[in-house]
């Protein structure tokens, strides 16, 4: 399978065939959606965000050389990136002074309590971790969203491991600490 990823890339570098792009786009399409949508719980804004994640690499695949990084691991360096740019935007900012409520499709009221309770620990958690220094906020954001264990972390931002670890344990306790506080008031 690893054999037929790089014939793609290669075509697409070469030629820039788009059926190959297509079939590597197939390809992990589904993960990456999930591994944006678990950061933003918004169904529009994370196939927004994957399009673009996927545009992207398309436009700097001749930058990809496979030596020091799979495939794999440089998209999601790329996602992770782009996750924590929109973040940053100012567009992230006046989205979040016009959603409201009324946006939500939810039938039962039961249904509607335990969602927007939900929806507003992941939007609190969200704003923590998008409150932490960027450096920070990579190792979370692959480890929590993207699943990824500490050494592929550390490979994949060129980190030692130990810097991995205490970068995403110092983020944990910052997340707790402000879930602690915010729950006190």
């Amino acid at each position: 399978m690893m054999d037929q990823e790089k014939k793609w890339i290669k075509e697409i570098k070469r030629k820039a065939n788009t059926e190959a792009a297509n079939q590597l786009i197939a390809k992990y399409y589904k993960e990456i959606y999930a591994f944006v949508y678990k950061q933003t719980i918004d169904t529009e804004l994370a196939l927004d965000l994957t399009q673009e994640i996927f545009i992207s690499v398309l436009k700097s695949i001749h930058q990809f050389e496979g030596r020091t990084a799979t495939f794999r691991t440089w998209l999601y360096r790329i996602a992770s990136n782009r996750v924590v740019d929109f973040y940053r935007s100012r567009h992230y900012k006046m989205r979040r002074i016009s959603d409201t409520i009324e946006d939500m499709e939810l039938h039962d009221s039961e249904d509607l309590v335990v969602s927007l309770e939900y929806k507003e620990e992941m939007e609190r958690i969200a704003s923590i971790i998008n409150s932490l220094e960027t450096s920070y906020q990579k190792v979370i954001r692959l480890k929590l969203f993207g699943e990824y264990r500490f050494h592929e972390i550390a490979e994949m931002e060129q980190l030692p491991l130990s810097t991995v670890k205490t970068r995403y344990y110092a983020a944990l306790k910052l997340i707790k600490m402000e879930m602690k506080e915010f729950s006190h008031d």
